[in-house]
C-alpha cells in the first residue's frame, strides 16, 4: 500500500546516503529526476557544508530527495589503544609523507548534530534518515510538525522496534551484505567476527513481522530481481549504494570506483582499520595489515586515518585507501544514474512478471 514514504518517487529505489562525498548532489538529482529517491550525506560535513548541498541539489530537481545524519557517539573512552594503534601505523604516515590526525577524546563525536537538526527543521526537506542510532521522540516530533518523513537505519528486529516506539516513520534494515558502515544503534566489541550481522532477506522479514512501519531494504542489493526478492520478504522500498558509486555522477575517487569490478579485490570484509567502527570495504594491504588491530573507537580512527587515505588517493595508490563495497560490488555496472533507475525499474517488472532474464526491457 502506499504511504508518505512509498508516494515520494514513482519507483520504490532509494540511492543510498554515501558519506565522504560519494553521494553528491548530482547524483542524488540524477536519481530523483529518474523517479528514485536520491540522498544527500550529512555525515562529515559541517551544518553548512550540508546546507549548501540542499541549496545546490534543489536548484538541480524539484523532486523529493533526503538527507542523512550521523547520530552522536559516545565520547572515546580509550585513548591508550588509539595511541597503541597510532604507532602502529607511523610507517603509514612515512610512506604517505602525510601526518596522523590528532584526536579530542572529548571533540567530534557529534558530527554538529544538534545544527543540522536546527537547519533542517527551519528549512524542511521531504526526508531526513539517521545512523548509528536513534533520535529521541521529541526530535521525530518536531520533524513532523514541519512535515519531514523520517526514516532509522537498524540491523536487528529490536532495534527496528525501538525506532518505531520512538516515532520514526520508517526503518532502513541494513543486511550484514552492505558496504560501508554498519548502522548499529550500539557498537559492540564483542559482536565482532565472522559470524556478525544477519543477511538482509531474513532481517527483512523478521523486521517485517516486528515493526508497522514501512521497511527498506537495503545490504549488496545490485539488480532489478534483487529488489523484487526484498519486496516480497516484507520490504517497500530497495537501498542501493555499491551499484550507484561508479555512475559518472557518484563523487566517489576514480581509484575506487575502477576498484569494484578490478579482478585484483576478490573480496569484501567488514573492518575497524579505517574508522573504528565496523565497515564493509574491499579488502586492500591497508585493511589486511591493521584491521586485526585497529581498536573500537569511532570517530577517532577516522579522523586518525583521514589524511592517510587522502595521501593514498592523491599518489594512486588503492591499497591504502578505505573502498567501501557491498558484497555484490562485481555486478556493478557503468551507467549514467537516471539510466542505472531505470534499468533497475525494468528488472524489477520483469521480475514479478515472471519474465526470463533479459527480457527486462521488453517488459517496460
Amino acid at each position: 500500500m502506499p504511504t508518505a514514504l512509498t508516494d515520494l518517487c514513482r519507483h520504490p529505489i532509494v540511492q543510498a546516503p554515501m558519506a565522504g562525498g560519494v553521494a553528491c548532489p548530482d547524483l542524488a538529482a540524477a536519481v530523483c529526476e529518474a523517479g528514485g529517491l536520491g540522498f544527500l550525506a550529512g555525515g562529515y560535513k559541517t551544518a553548512d557544508g550540508m546546507y549548501q548541498e540542499i541549496k545546490q541539489l534543489r536548484g538541480l530537481t524539484d523532486r523529493p530527495f533526503g538527507v542523512n545524519l550521523f547520530m552522536p557517539q559516545p565520547a572515546l573512552a580509550d585513548m591508550a589503544a588509539v595511541e597503541v594503534y597510532r604507532e602502529q601505523l607511523a610507517g603509514e604516515a612515512t610512506w604517505y609523507e602525510t601526518p596522523l590526525g590528532e584526536i579530542d577524546p572529548c571533540g567530534g563525536v557529534d558530527d554538529g548534530y544538534d545544527a543540522k537538526l536546527a537547519i533542517l527543521r527551519e528549512d524542511p526537506v521531504p526526508v531526513v534518515s539517521f545512523h548509528f542510532g536513534c533520535p529521541s521522540r521529541a526530535v521525530f516530533d518536531a520533524f513532523a510538525e514541519v512535515g519531514t518523513v523520517t526514516v532509522v537505519t537498524v540491523t536487528t528486529a529490536a532495534e527496528a522496534q525501538a525506532a518505531q516506539w520512538s516515532g520514526a516513520d520508517a526503518v532502513c534494515v541494513q543486511g550484514v551484505e552492505a558496504g560501508g558502515h554498519q548502522g548499529t544503534h550500539r557498537d559492540d566489541p564483542q559482536a565482532d567476527g565472522t559470524g556478525a550481522g544477519i543477511g538482509l532477506l531474513s532481517l527483512v522479514a523478521q523486521v517485517h513481522e516486528a515493526v508497522q512501519i514501512p521497511v527498506i531494504a537495503a545490504g549488496g542489493l545490485m539488480r532489478g530481481s534483487q529488489i523484487a526478492a526484498v519486496l516480497a520478504a516484507g520490504a517497500d522500498m530497495a537501498q542501493l549504494g555499491t551499484a550507484f558509486l561508479v555512475t559518472p555522477e557518484s563523487g566517489a575517487h576514480t581509484l575506487h570506483k575502477q576498484a569494484l569490478t578490478n579482478p585484483l579485490f576478490t573480496r569484501t570484509e567488514l573492518t575497524r582499520a579505517f574508522s573504528g567502527r565496523p565497515a564493509r570495504g574491499l579488502v586492500n594491504r591497508f585493511l589486511r595489515e591493521h584491521g586485526p588491530y585497529a581498536p573500537a573507537a569511532y570517530p577517532a580512527v577516522h579522523h586518525l586515518t583521514s589524511d592517510l587515505r587522502k595521501a593514498a588517493a592523491k599518489a594512486g595508490d588503492a591499497q591504502g585507501m578505505a573502498l567501501w563495497a557491498g558484497q555484490g560490488h562485481r555486478m556493478a555496472r557503468e551507467m549514467p544514474a537516471g539510466r542505472l533507475v531505470e534499468v533497475l525499474a525494468d528488472e524489477l517488472v520483469a521480475a514479478r512478471a515472471g519474465l526470463p532474464r533479459g527480457a527486462a526491457g521488453a517488459a517496460s
